[in-house]
């Protein structure tokens, strides 16, 4: 087998220090604890950070000035510093580009919706992924983040709806997709760390329910097998691509590890044990994997691993720079939605949000 440029394992350099939204609601006691004060200040923090959304200690001041910054010193340090931010959409799709500790740069996406306000957050800085249409991807892999760095993204866009910075007012974040930078199944324990402080209910997290977060991954199949077994109820969502090995092993390396069957099995697995439909993301790229056969073969082989508990994701690919392909033209994406149809499985196409300012699936790259 050819040596592939994959990276499962980032490197642990340039974590950020041990922060509160690492640490379970027991955790937080003992940290407490250890640093001579009463264990209950750990609910009293844990309020400010998950109900209340801030990291300013002037804003606590139901916790002694003296313990306060002690507490907050210690277990709230700086994990992001915000770079820029810039718009798109009349102001609705709000692209923010953040810096950690020791540089890192990451890139996060909040969208608002008439009903509903999603937050595209990253898992990783950069990808190891490989994916050579997608500018994360080609970008190469920097680091994992940790958990902490993962939920702050997601604390900071509740507080940008909080306080109405997108058009349409104050408003509530709802959706939560792990769909920025990186692979979320290649930082697993720190990702499904992130899924529980977002989803347990405040203080012990966020309190966004576990059906309104996705989890995407490109195949990586004994991850999702042990996603599975997590019990959780967040959606999957499977970056497919194309339904033949052949293509596959170009579009989306890891394919030459795991098979699209071996996928599809995992798949089918987590949607029995779970009752969710699994999204199956598709980027559809001018006269490479847009094919009329290609839509046939994709219905068929979602009906026959998936039965109705899939539906196809058709995404018009978002130009990067240097990227020898285009999106396909709306007849054929059109024609391809038709035929996926036609075998039984749901189709629709993404609505693309965010193209301009590079905020579009496969645009991320973080650059200062």
């Amino acid at each position: 087998m050819t040596a592939l440029p994959l990276v499962f394992d980032a490197p642990k350099r340039g974590l950020p220090p041990r922060h509160l939204a690492d640490l379970t609601a027991e955790q937080r006691r003992e940290a407490v604890a250890s640093l001579g004060e009463q264990p209950f200040r750990a609910n009293q923090l844990s309020n400010h950070y998950f109900g209340r959304l801030t990291v300013d200690p002037d804003a606590m001041t139901d916790i002694p000035a003296a313990a306060r910054e002690k507490l907050v010193g210690d277990l709230m340090p700086p994990l992001w510093t915000e770079v820029r931010s810039v718009e798109a959409d009349a102001g609705t799709t709000r692209k923010t580009l953040l810096r950690a500790h020791d540089g890192t740069l990451v890139e996060s996406v909040l969208m608002r919706y008439p009903d509903r306000a999603t937050l595209c957050i990253s898992s990783q800085a950069g990808c190891g992924m490989a994916c050579p249409f997608c500018a994360t991807g080609q970008g190469g892999l920097q680091r994992n983040l940790s958990t902490a760095e993962i939920v702050d993204q997601v604390r900071r866009g509740a507080a940008a709806m909080r306080d109405g910075l997108l058009p349409g007012g104050p408003g509530r974040l709802s959706n939560i997709v792990f769909m920025g930078m990186g692979e979320p199944l290649a930082n697993y324990k720190r990702v499904i760390e992130a899924v529980h402080r977002i989803c347990d209910p405040a203080p012990a997290g966020l309190g966004i329910s576990q059906r309104s977060v996705t989890v995407s991954t490109v195949g990586l199949v004994p991850a999702i097998r042990k996603l599975t077994e997590e019990n959780l109820q967040v959606r999957l969502a499977v970056s497919l691509h194309t339904p033949d090995d052949e293509l596959r092993d170009t579009l989306v390396p890891v394919n030459t590890r795991w098979k699209v069957a071996e996928v599809m099995e995992a798949a089918r697995g987590y949607a029995d044990r779970t009752g969710r439909r699994v999204s199956i993301e598709y980027a559809l790229i001018r006269d490479i994997n847009d094919q009329g056969w290609r839509a046939d073969m994709l219905g068929k082989l979602l009906r026959r691993h998936l039965g109705p508990l899939v539906h196809v994701n058709l995404i018009p690919l978002n130009p990067t720079p240097g990227s020898k392909w285009d999106a396909s033209p709306k007849p054929v994406e059109r024609e391809f939605v038709r035929r996926v149809k036609e075998q039984g499985v749901e189709c629709t196409v993404r609505d693309t949000r965010g193209q301009e300012i590079a905020a579009a699936c496969g645009q991320l790259a973080a650059e200062g």
